[in-house]
């Protein structure tokens, strides 16, 4: 497992051959971790690939509001969730970017942007190498 946890007595897992497939392939792969699952997954052998992004509430009576709206939790676990919170959004400064979802939308647009700007980094992109390697060839032939 690339990382796993017990959140609110449920057991959640990534498993890392699937994932590994997913990325030598080029695709992308998200996961929704807790602050302990996203160091996991820094620390682990893909970690090099990993981008973290903290995605914060605009306040915490919205954070609560959006648990409740839900409807798939009961009050004793969203009470829980409240609690654990506050240890959760202290991690903030570990990320590679914060957001302040005030606006699904809008937020979203952020995400997109974030990640079709990784995309770009040297780093990710294997074939550049041989793009510059033909390049200079084509100098070479110039001459």
């Amino acid at each position: 497992m690339l990382e796993h946890a017990e959140v609110f007595g449920n057991r959640y897992g990534s498993p890392k051959a699937p994932v590994s497939r997913a990325i030598d392939t080029g695709q992308d792969v998200l996961f929704d971790v807790d602050w302990q699952g996203g160091q996991q997954l820094r620390n682990s052998q893909l970690g090099k690939h990993a981008l973290s992004i903290f995605i914060l509430p605009p306040s915490i009576p919205e954070l609560e509001r959006r648990l409740q709206s839900r409807g798939q939790d009961s009050q004793e676990i969203i009470n829980g969730r409240m609690a654990k919170s506050r240890d959760e959004i202290s991690h903030w400064p570990e990320y590679d970017y914060v957001l302040i979802n005030q606006d699904l939308d809008r937020t979203e647009q952020q995400l997109r942007t974030i990640i079709g700007a990784e995309r770009l980094r040297l780093s990710q992109q294997p074939d550049i190498v041989e793009t510059v390697r033909r390049l200079n060839a084509e100098f070479e032939e110039r001459k």
